[in-house]
């Protein structure tokens, strides 16, 4: 079968479409025919040598896939030929991943194969920061930084689906801008002056959820912005500047708090945790509240350009590779 395959630290353009022997499922594992996976930051981080999770090389890169069940364990509820989603955790870019039974999921008629590939790790990631690690009530504000890309996207819906008031999106440009209301957003605002633009949104004296996968030099605003009891979601650091520190007397001064989302950790030491969360997305899947917004399709041999696209701040929405 073709698979991507990164061979070399030498960045984006260094990955390589090679044959490799097709995969073989063990007694716990789905085989699945891969008709489109998901690209996020940790595979860029990977053809750089940079993520904490270094598979000896050569290795296929790729976590999370949609396609067809090719054969899964008796008792599964799952069949040939089913449609499915799967965190399959490496492996992903390729024409046939294998994923564990507790990690694959049945695709709801109303996505397509592009879109079930956008959900796993994004979408678990959102509903984890703000449901298990947030507990947002209804009508909470929230506000959402690169709010374009695959995890911001994911975070506006999520945070609609479970009860936000209102959805402020922090983004670049009027493009991204646009992508962020097309996915959900009520208001959005520039990077630049994000603090001053939210404080002048009529009927907004500050958020009660930041969802932060950038970092950088925005995060003290960030805190800022928070009204009494409010927390800021730190889940990555896309911004190449320093990792933000806190000044802890800020949080005492205005009872506010930071929180840590690692949701990889956390789901894959708890068994069962990400089917609970797949069944709790899944009435929103149905109802069209959550519709993965899909920025870029690009064929498998063109992986190399997809993550250049990414790696340049380019997404807007999931960029996903497609096989077929």
């Amino acid at each position: 079968m073709r698979a991507i395959q990164i061979v070399s630290l030498d960045g984006p353009a260094a990955v390589q479409l090679n044959d490799v022997p097709e995969p073989k499922p063990s007694a716990d594992q789905v085989l699945i025919r891969v008709r489109a996976a998901g690209i996020s930051f940790p595979e860029l981080l990977q053809t750089r040598g940079l993520y904490q999770f270094k598979p000896d090389m050569p290795f296929t890169p790729g976590s999370e896939v949609a396609g067809e069940v090719v054969s899964a364990p008796e008792g599964s509820g799952l069949a040939e030929g089913d449609r499915v989603a799967a965190m399959v955790m490496l492996g992903g870019f390729a024409e046939y991943a294998v994923a564990p039974v507790d990690n694959t999921f049945k695709l709801p008629d109303q996505l397509s194969f592009a879109q079930g590939a956008a959900l796993p790790l994004n979408y678990l990631t959102a509903h984890f920061a703000l449901v298990t690690r947030a507990h947002i009530q209804p009508g909470d504000v929230v506000l959402v930084h690169g709010a374009a890309g695959g995890v911001g996207t994911a975070a506006i819906q999520t945070a609609k689906a479970f009860g936000s008031g209102r959805v402020i999106a922090v983004a670049s440009t009027e493009e991204k801008r646009a992508v962020a209301h097309a996915a959900g957003a009520d208001d959005s605002v520039p990077v630049e002056g994000f603090l001053a633009a939210v404080q002048e949104l009529d009927g907004v004296d500050g958020v009660d959820i930041v969802v932060d996968p950038v970092g950088g030099d925005r995060f003290t605003d960030s805190l800022r912005s928070l009204r009494t009891h409010g927390r800021v979601l730190v889940i990555g650091f896309t911004d190449e500047g320093q990792i933000p520190e806190v000044k802890v007397n800020r949080l005492l001064l205005n009872n506010t708090g930071v929180l840590g989302v690692g949701w990889g950790h956390y789901a894959l030491s708890r068994p069962g945790f990400i089917r609970h969360q797949f069944e709790e997305l899944r009435p929103h899947i149905e109802s069209g509240i959550i519709r993965p917004p899909i920025g870029s399709e690009f064929a498998l041999a063109d992986a190399g350009r997809a993550l250049t696209l990414m790696d340049e701040r380019g997404a807007l929405g999931k960029i996903v590779l497609t096989t077929t």
